[in-house]
């Protein structure tokens, strides 16, 4: 298998390229623009391994897409590329609409121009069989849940946040691809992955950057939102059976079984570090924050045979040892622009 992933350099995207030049017999070209979130560091020991390519560019940029396309013969396209935080949105939703639809736009046509005219002139069937567009989405295009039932993948769309509504829209276009001109595409849709590399603004590592630093731990609101966590090589093993048996035009819930209200998972981290609750802080809630996600895995477990492996408490325990051991890492990303940002997001509310 010749794989595009893009945003590769990104939290999930790191953990997925390791898992599959671990597991499977791939090459892989990843794109990434390196933007705040991304992290070449995520990706340190891979840079000799002749299976892995790791291209800076854009994902807006066509040219150098069609360039990619053509030069490593690619078969299946993996599309993490996505500005992924809910704040950021609500500051700034011009780039989420030019990274996560625009971007996605300009993947799908590539592909599809790609593929059709390689498979009608040069290719055999067999690479034929192996071509797949997989969108990585999230739980948050179905908006928000009361306190009963779970997302389906029949579960009607309803996005509460600039990032789920650009989201939302790529996931539309994808579908629509399929629709129109038959381009083989499946759609995953997960719950909150944790793990090793995931960028500090997101709740569990800026937590626990905090703890460790005996400072103050912002929750938003009475910390009662309630999440399906997924720890992250679940996510990718799943990604993996959808590139392998997921069906054309299909969406796939992958979530984690594991339903946590945020500030149990607040405490349960300042148990672990030894840290006193008191350092726990409410602030002002998000602008139109969702209650509750939760997913059922139904589907991709009846007809791809996947399952979440890691029990919360076992994903929680490996997540904090990590970041226990890689503060260096954590040191280097909480510089600079994220303080400035997380500044501006947290003092006053």
């Amino acid at each position: 298998m010749n794989i595009l992933v893009t945003g590769g350099a990104g939290f999930i995207g790191s953990n997925f390229i390791k898992y599959m030049l671990q597991h499977k017999d791939c090459n892989i070209v990843n794109l990434d623009l390196l933007t705040y979130a991304g992290n070449i560091k995520n990706l340190e020991g891979l840079s000799e391994n002749k299976r892995y390519t790791y291209i800076k560019g854009d994902i807006l940029n066509r040219g150098l897409l069609d360039y990619i396309f053509r030069t490593f013969e690619i078969q299946i396209v993996v599309n993490f590329a996505a500005e992924s935080h809910v704040d950021r949105s609500i500051e700034d939703p011009e780039i989420f609409l030019k990274t996560n639809v625009m971007g996605t736009q300009a993947l799908l046509d590539t592909a599809k121009d790609y593929w059709k005219l390689n498979l009608a002139d040069k290719y055999s069937k067999e690479f034929e069989k192996g071509v797949k567009f997989i969108q990585v989405s999230t739980d948050e295009v179905y908006g928000s849940l009361g306190p009963s039932g779970y997302f389906t993948e029949e579960t009607c769309l309803a996005p509460n946040s600039p990032y789920s509504a650009t989201k939302a829209s790529a996931d539309m276009m994808v579908r629509a691809y399929y629709e129109t001109y038959g381009l083989p595409v499946c759609i995953t849709r997960c719950s909150n992955n944790y793990g090793p590399y995931q960028f500090p603004e997101k709740l569990i590592p800026l937590m626990i950057n905090n703890a460790l630093k005996g400072l103050s731990l912002p929750v938003y609101g009475d910390g009662k939102q309630v999440r399906d966590w997924l720890y992250v090589e679940d996510h990718c093993s799943a990604i993996s059976a959808v590139i392998e048996k997921g069906k054309s035009g299909e969406v796939y819930n992958i979530g984690g079984n594991n339903e946590k209200e945020n500030i149990e998972i607040v405490k349960l981290i300042l148990d672990k570090l030894g840290k006193e609750h008191s350092l726990i802080t409410h602030v002002k809630d998000r602008l139109g924050h969702d209650r509750r996600y939760a997913i059922d895995n139904t589907k991709i477990n009846k007809e791809l045979g996947w399952s979440p492996s890691y029990k919360f408490e076992e994903g929680m325990e490996k997540t904090i040892t990590w970041y226990l051991e890689n503060v260096e890492w954590m040191e280097d990303i909480v510089s600079g622009e994220y303080m400035r940002y997380y500044n501006k997001m947290y003092d006053g509310r």
